[in-house]
């Protein structure tokens, strides 16, 4: 059974690539069926976090947060911007593979001896003695990373949307498998690194048995410089974004230590859901669209408020959801000892939400050639997150360092949204429709949910029923403005499963 859904799947992405219609109908719709593909991975990563947080401690989660802090901060300052300067670009543009590729490798071996020449100063900043053994190891999995075929980023350029489905999934479920089956048998933070390694391992095998293109060690100086002319603001909004997201985990670390890390992640991990897999598909589906429509501007604004509508009905519901269920659902899966997080959780989902809005901005300054507009936006938001996140971490904990994120990314979410709305000249009156009936449409939603869970006991079946109950009343309201208020939610939500033969 579960073969011949995959058989259907691929005639989806085949009716999908044949179609007719316009450049942003087909991106909506295969947008559509990565974000379907997509949630099919993130339940398998969903039970990988429930049965590791069962099995593992919030010290253990927290010193592998450490570890990944400071792999991520290395990939980051050292980000080239190639593979996005290979997207953008216009033509034929596999002759430039070969230099990215050799320069990634190179990349990944520095990085990789880097973290383990750092690895003891980093624990001892930390004060974190068990994470210096971790990062010795972990840096493997940079030059894992640089291994890979660089052809895949092909899936991405050519919205290639099954062969990604097939990289990605077949290294969730190999790093769910061998971090439980190790978190069973070692009851350690090792679990963590081990499926950490084996994911990306076989995801780097999946890249070249997908991919035919394989890469040669080659160097081509003017090539790399005109990669690096685009790349450099790739770089530096990296950096940006990575002091924006991971400064916190820093500090957080660094304050309070890796126990209450533990925590903090655990709770960006599941308020995030809306913002971390919205994010995750509109980078990988916008970019090229709006890459191959920035000469054609009403097409492109069409492709971006079909966006604003699909992102914001998905990510309201999501983080309506979690707002008035967080409790609940910490208390049921995650276990008692995890429930200090839930203030935590609240909050970073408004952040979740805003960031996953502001996601559809970033991919339209990049597609028209004007990645300098997203770097200043990430540098108002730095420094916002700058001035207040340590006055309200030290006074508040994580629910400090929780509000200090939400503030930061509510207002540089603001000069997003009039940025992309200058550039596509997107009507404001529309904007604001799209943003406004699924905040009102959520707000209706939660409210007896959260008046019933106070009236009832709350086990696993009611936390389903009323789980579907929200969903219910979300989409009834959804069709009533639909017909009263000319919404669209529901034709564009037609168009997606219009290639089907039902």
């Amino acid at each position: 059974m579960f073969f011949k859904k995959i058989k259907g799947i691929k005639g989806i992405f085949k009716n999908l690539s044949t179609s007719g219609g316009s450049l942003s109908s087909k991106a909506v719709k295969g947008g559509f069926w990565v974000f379907s593909l997509r949630i099919i991975d993130r339940i398998f990563q969903l039970i990988r976090t429930i049965v590791l947080a069962r099995l593992l401690s919030p010290d253990d989660f927290g010193l592998f947060g450490i570890a990944l802090l400071v792999l991520s901060m290395l990939e980051t300052f050292t980000e080239t911007g190639f593979q996005h300067a290979l997207i953008q670009k216009k033509g034929e543009t596999r002759s430039y593979l070969d230099t990215a590729w050799t320069i990634g490798l190179i990349r990944g071996f520095t990085i990789a001896a880097i973290v383990f020449f750092l690895a003891k100063p980093a624990s001892i900043f930390f004060d974190a003695p068990g994470a210096e053994p971790i990062l010795k190891v972990i840096g493997a999995s940079i030059i894992i990373q640089s291994l890979t075929n660089i052809a895949v980023l092909y899936f991405q350029k050519e919205l290639e949307f099954q062969k990604y489905f097939k990289y990605q999934f077949t290294g969730t479920i190999v790093d769910m498998v061998v971090s439980i089956t190790s978190a069973v048998l070692l009851k350690s933070v090792w679990a963590l690194v081990f499926g950490l390694l084996a994911g990306n391992l076989v995801r780097c095998i999946m890249s070249y048995v997908i991919e035919s293109y394989k890469p040669k060690i080659r160097f081509n100086v003017s090539q790399a410089k005109e990669l690096f002319n685009f790349g450099k603001w790739v770089l530096g909004s990296s950096i940006l974004v990575f002091l924006i997201t991971q400064g916190d985990d820093i500090l957080v670390g660094k304050l309070l230590g890796a126990t209450v890390l533990g925590f903090y992640q655990m709770a960006y991990r599941i308020s995030n859901l809306p913002a971390t897999e919205i994010t995750h598909v509109i980078s990988k589906i916008s970019f090229p669209m709006y890459s191959k429509l920035h000469d054609e501007p009403t097409e492109l604004r069409k492709a971006y408020i079909n966006m604003l509508k699909l992102i914001s009905f998905i990510s309201f519901l999501i983080t309506g959801l979690i707002l008035a269920l967080s409790t609940e659902f910490t208390k049921l899966f995650l276990g008692e000892n995890w429930l200090p997080i839930v203030p935590a959780i609240q909050i970073l989902a408004l952040a979740g939400l805003s960031r996953s809005i502001a996601a559809i901005s970033g991919p339209v300054f990049y597609g028209v050639g004007k990645p300098k507009i997203d770097t200043i936006f990430q540098i108002i938001r730095l420094v916002i997150l700058i001035i207040f996140i340590y006055p309200f971490t030290v006074k508040w904990g994580i629910t400090g360092a929780s509000f200090a994120v939400l503030l930061s990314i509510f207002i540089s979410n603001i000069g997003f949204s009039i940025g992309v709305i200058k550039i596509t000249k997107c009507d404001i009156n529309t904007f604001a429709k799209n943003i406004l009936i699924p905040l009102v449409s959520v707000l209706i939603t939660i409210s007896p949910i959260i008046y019933l869970k106070n009236i009832i006991y709350v086990g696993f079946l009611e936390f389903f029923l009323l789980l579907i109950l929200a969903v219910f009343i979300y989409l009834i309201l959804s069709f009533v403005c639909d017909k009263f208020f000319k919404y669209g939610i529901w034709k564009l939500i037609k168009n997606c499963f219009g290639v089907l033969e039902i």
